[in-house]
């Protein structure tokens, strides 16, 4: 009897020690790696930056490459294996032709074996659509890019990991398109992460990508559901936006305070709840505080990635800290993952008959889309004559296009044609040329929405054909800036009440980046022309006639005079 009272009171004790052993634990610590606007680049390129010894001196090495971003991992994860790798958007779209060639599919199947964890959606993921989207998502072939789909895998199956996002509403359903949340443990510690997408994904996105969804405000959206998430007994909430901001602070500098963009007021609205933010879609790379919540961002294309360590008491349920770093994705620092290695290897030899096929000889060595002072680019420059020279049979008079549609430089050496690969590289979405009529007053509007704010990166500069030129005062009031005397069709005066043909790719004629003149617009024709097949085509001719197109440095189309 005595020992059977024994053994009662054992088993009492232990059963008590186990509830109360959360009580007891010491802090534990929770690794993440954040990436986002991955784009699908899966080779290295190059990234620059300051030299943190000499502020006037730039280190550029070549980073990135899903090899590398494999041996990164690696490291990080034999000091702990639970890591999780979680993505921010813009996985995929706007892609280099070594993943767009593919429909994107090699990207997603890269993730699955760097054993991404969930992604938010970004504006990019809806580059197609919602239908394609979910094709990519969920697997099989019926796509609307039949040429492209289930070509680099016959039996695509999808992604192994979610999507979220909490404001994407699929309209015909009213629920969100995708999970909103996802909530992973390790160590015993609930970590839910919320995702949301840009909130202005109509200005960013082709209008046919907006039919069947909405988009909700994404602070609104993510705490929605943060109850739901409490009662599930989520310890920490992350949440993981496609939107982003920017700030003068170095890639690596720890709890900058100067961040500024959209995402602050997101992060200043979200609830207490809320631990942390993982941010994107700018292209910045930042590790900065928005009140006490950290915000992060690692800049794009994986050359970077954020590596967060959590530190959490279970006794308390409280997140003691968030140390956070911008780690450079450098294969001269981490070897490569084999298998990944090999993979790279494999796609890499079957793009090669596509991507290395010559095009045609250009103008200069380096053509690129930095603009100058004036807003102006040799790439602007370049693309906008090509479109001109396509539509003029359609009565075409002036060629505007959006500079976040040149997606790459084109570089040469020892004057090699260019390759498909570069070429294809500068127009990776799919959109055809469109003819539209505005008048004089009309265009003077539209170049006055090239500036929809005063803050930074607000200004998105329109690249002109060389029949047009104006000039604008960079000292005036936003809405005031263009003088309108100034505008002129091969040297004669763009009248107010005269009409003009207009040659812009579908995205900037349904009103995309909030260029909203352009949906004023009458006389709408749809030529057909693929933005990239006429790039080529104007190369190629240009080729013939022994002047190769392009130069280094912008024509001087657009004047700045302050």
């Amino acid at each position: 009897m005595k020992g059977k009272h024994y053994l009662l009171i054992l088993c009492i004790n232990l059963w008590l020690i186990s509830c109360a052993g959360p009580a007891t634990r010491e802090p534990v610590e929770i690794n993440l790696v954040a990436l986002n606007d991955f784009h699908g680049y899966l080779q290295p390129g190059t990234f620059s930056y300051s030299d943190p010894q000499n502020q006037d001196a730039v280190i550029t090495v070549q980073a990135g490459g899903v090899a590398t971003l494999g041996g990164l991992l690696n490291e990080l994860r034999q000091d702990d294996p639970h890591l999780l790798f979680v993505g921010v958007g813009d996985l995929i779209g706007a892609s280099p032709p070594i993943s767009a060639i593919w429909a994107d599919e090699p990207t997603l199947e890269a993730m699955a074996l760097l054993d991404m964890r969930l992604s938010s959606l970004g504006n990019h993921e809806l580059d197609e659509g919602k239908a394609e989207l979910l094709r990519q998502i969920n697997g099989g072939c019926d796509s609307p890019r039949p040429e492209k789909a289930c070509q680099w895998r016959a039996d695509y199956t999808g992604t192994s990991f979610p999507y979220i996002a909490a404001n994407l509403i699929d309209t015909e359903t009213g629920d969100t398109l995708v999970a909103p949340y996802v909530i992973e443990q390790v160590r015993g510690v609930k970590i839910a992460f919320v995702g949301a997408q840009v909130e202005d994904l109509a200005s960013v996105v082709a209008a046919s990508s907006m039919q069947g969804i909405r988009v909700d405000d994404e602070a609104e959206a993510i705490n929605r559901v943060v109850p739901e998430i409490k009662r599930k007994g989520a310890d920490i909430v992350v949440a993981v936006v496609h939107q982003g901001g920017n700030t003068l602070a170095s890639f690596n500098q720890p709890g900058c305070t100067d961040l500024e963009g959209d995402i602050v007021d997101i992060v200043e609205r979200l609830d207490p709840a809320v631990d942390l933010v993982l941010s994107a879609h700018t292209h910045e790379a930042y590790l900065c505080t928005v009140g006490t919540i950290p915000v992060t961002q690692a800049g794009s294309y994986g050359r970077l990635v954020t590596h967060l360590t959590l530190v959490f008491e279970p006794a308390g349920k409280t997140l003691l800290d968030v140390q956070a770093r911008n780690l450079i994705v450098d294969p001269q620092r981490y070897p490569p993952d084999p298998k990944l290695l090999a993979w790279q290897t494999d796609i890499e030899a079957r793009s090669r008959s596509i991507l290395e096929r010559p095009v045609a000889r250009i103008g200069a060595p380096m053509i690129t889309r930095m603009p100058n002072r004036a807003g102006e680019s040799a790439m602007g420059d370049l693309v906008a004559d090509a479109q001109l020279a396509a539509t003029e049979p359609w009565g075409a008079q002036i060629a505007l296009m959006n500079s976040g549609g040149i997606r790459a430089d084109l570089v040469v050496k020892d004057e090699e044609p260019l390759n498909y690969s570069q070429v294809a590289a500068v127009h990776p979405f799919k959109g055809t040329l469109q003819i539209i009529s505005l008048t004089g007053a009309q265009i003077k509007n539209l170049l006055e929405q090239q500036w929809q704010s005063d803050g930074p990166g607000s200004f998105k500069p329109l690249q002109i054909s060389h029949t047009f030129s104006y000039r604008w005062d960079g000292s005036q009031p936003r809405g005031q800036r263009i003088l309108a005397g100034s505008l002129r069709l091969n040297g004669e005066p763009i009248l107010p009440t005269e009409s003009y043909r207009i040659a812009v790719n579908a995205f900037l004629a349904d009103g995309g980046d909030n260029f909203s003149v352009f949906t004023e617009a009458s006389d709408r024709k749809d030529t057909g022309l693929p933005d990239l097949k006429v790039l080529i085509d104007y190369l190629v001719a240009q080729e013939k006639t022994g002047e190769p197109a392009g130069h280094v440095e912008p024509a001087g189309r657009i004047r700045r005079v302050d």
